[in-house]
């Protein structure tokens, strides 16, 4: 069993009391100048102005220039599965060796699925494509039978949501695939009426519905759960769908489960309490689109780089970082490495902090809602207790620096799902993706109205350039100060005792959340990792 823990409120205010850093020390310029690499390097950063003053916003630009490069010497993307994911996960090694930290790469294996779409009259063409989670397993070369579809004007589509839709169609061949369109209903609807009807193999493509820029691409979602439909389903482009709806149309579909093999990187800098074990974890793979340097080269360079920092710190809580594998598949790596700890492993684990997207170019500051004051959490989601104390001290760092901030989703549609649905308090700190940015917040936090967060969001130019110097810079800052803040006591958030930070110190509340997002709590801001599914 899990240990005890405090009231939330009462865990939340022994923090503000216990302290962090001098105010003058982190809003001002110190009264000396800060030391050069060299003597960061060579000193025990065991105070806030010493680790802030070491965590350099140049060096986490230093870290995603590697990455960058990695990327660009294998096909422009560090994607899991891919060359590029294995040189990051040398390069994460080769630094945490050099800095002293005991790192390892620990394995994990995962089902996946390999898709094929090939067009093959009347015009010939192989396609990009995935596999629906959920799908079944096959190889189907045949005719493709359109399904209801509305490629002209709004195309306001229910392609295949009843079974109606499929009426005088004929699936009475051996091969036939039906070609349905996105929208109206779930995935999953669309699928089960097909393989009702009789199809052997299922393409759905996009909606290409003019009013919703993001119905063009390719989409591959989920179907709703595993072995949902027992014939393949893959997904295709609206230009792919127009083409396949041509009057002759043939194609192949394929999917193959396999079982495939990857690592996450942990690393640990031993505590004096080794059963009291602070984590902070950042998924260090892309998209197939792209190098990933804000996803989430950001997140994984912040964490190098305060690694480096620490690296002479003898912290009175023991403290491991975390850079994940295939999170882009769907949170693998890290569920993986969870279910791989006994119970008692993880009853050593005080708390988990994520960092996914920390940097992004039109950012606002957010931090995960655990204490709900803008987004109740979505239902299944059960906030651990000693979660809001975590937030509270994000909060409390961000009031320090005069920045203004805003709650995010405590979704757990990130690295940190598999923590809290063990009972782990959990927290992190995100800058926004796919959103678009509204006018009251360009007016609190600049940037541009009417653009996402993330213009680059999961495609090709999420490189070096995708990035804001001041919200990586802070953001790599808050990341240190909580991370130097539970390493030295955990007491506000699982009731655990340790030691204040050296100095003298004073955190200041709160300022409380800007509240930006519509709705009567809030919006959603979340990072989402679900699958679209309609």
């Amino acid at each position: 069993m899990r240990r005890n823990r405090p009231s939330v409120r009462k865990g939340a205010a022994a923090l503000l009391a216990s302290g962090a850093l001098l105010l003058a020390g982190l809003v001002t310029v110190p009264a000396t100048a800060a030391p050069a690499q060299s003597g960061c390097d060579a000193r025990t950063n065991n105070t806030y102005a010493k680790m802030l003053e070491c965590v350099r916003l140049e060096g986490v630009r230093e870290h995603q220039a590697a990455l960058q490069r990695i990327a660009d010497a294998n096909g422009g993307t560090r994607a899991e599965g891919t060359p590029g994911y294995a040189a990051s996960v040398d390069y994460v090694l080769g630094v945490l060796a050099a800095a002293g930290w005991d790192a390892e790469k620990v394995p994990f294996s995962y089902e996946d699925t390999d898709a094929l779409l090939r067009q093959l009259t009347p015009v010939q063409g192989t396609y990009e494509t995935g596999a629906f989670t959920g799908t079944g397993e096959g190889d189907v070369t045949g005719n493709v039978i359109p399904v209801d579809l509305a490629l002209t004007g709004a195309r306001a589509s229910t392609s295949g949501c009843e079974a109606a839709d499929f009426a005088g169609l004929n699936f009475s061949g051996p091969n036939d695939i039906a070609l349905i369109q996105r929208g109206g209903c779930n995935f999953a609807f669309k699928a089960l009426n097909a393989e009702a009807a009789g199809a052997e193999a299922v393409i759905i493509f996009n909606q290409g519905d003019a009013s919703a820029g993001d119905r063009f691409g390719l989409i591959v979602g989920t179907l709703g759960g595993e072995n949902v439909v027992g014939i393949p389903v893959v997904g295709a482009s609206f230009a792919q769908g127009q083409a396949l709806a041509a009057a002759g149309s043939t194609a192949q579909v394929k999917v193959d489960f396999l079982t495939r093999h990857s690592f996450n990187v942990i690393a640990e800098l031993a505590g004096r309490n080794n059963d009291n074990v602070v984590m902070a974890g950042a998924h260090l793979d892309s998209v197939p689109a792209g190098p990933g340097i804000n996803d989430n080269g950001s997140g994984s360079a912040a964490l190098l780089e305060i690694a480096q920092a620490m690296s002479k710190l003898r912290p009175e809580n023991t403290v491991r970082f975390a850079w994940w594998g295939a999170e882009e598949l769907g949170l693998i790596g890290s569920t993986q490495w969870v279910a791989q700890q006994s119970q008692a492993e993880l009853d050593r684990i005080a708390l988990y902090l994520n960092f996914d997207m920390i940097g992004s170019p039109n950012y606002i500051f957010m931090v995960y809602d655990a204490d709900e004051s803008s987004f109740p959490a979505p239902a299944g989601v059960t906030i651990p207790e000693g979660s809001e104390a975590i937030e509270e001290l994000f909060e409390s760092f961000y009031t320090l620096r005069g920045e203004p901030y805003d709650d995010t989703l405590f979704s757990g549609r990130s690295d940190y799902q598999a923590f809290i649905n063990n009972g782990i308090p959990s927290s992190g700190l995100f800058t926004g993706a796919e959103v678009v940015k509204t006018e009251e917040q360009e007016a609190i936090w600049g940037g541009t109205a009417g653009q996402a967060f993330d213009p680059c969001y999961h495609q090709a130019c999420d490189t070096y350039a995708n990035n804001n110097d001041h919200a990586l810079e802070v953001n790599s800052d808050a990341v240190a100060f909580a991370v130097m803040t539970f390493a030295y006591s955990t007491e506000a958030v699982n009731g655990v005792p340790g030691k204040r930070v050296p100095g003298n110190f004073t955190i200041p509340a709160p300022a409380g959340p800007e509240h930006t997002f519509a709705g009567p709590l809030g919006g959603d801001s979340v990072h989402d990792h679900g699958a679209q599914t309609s």
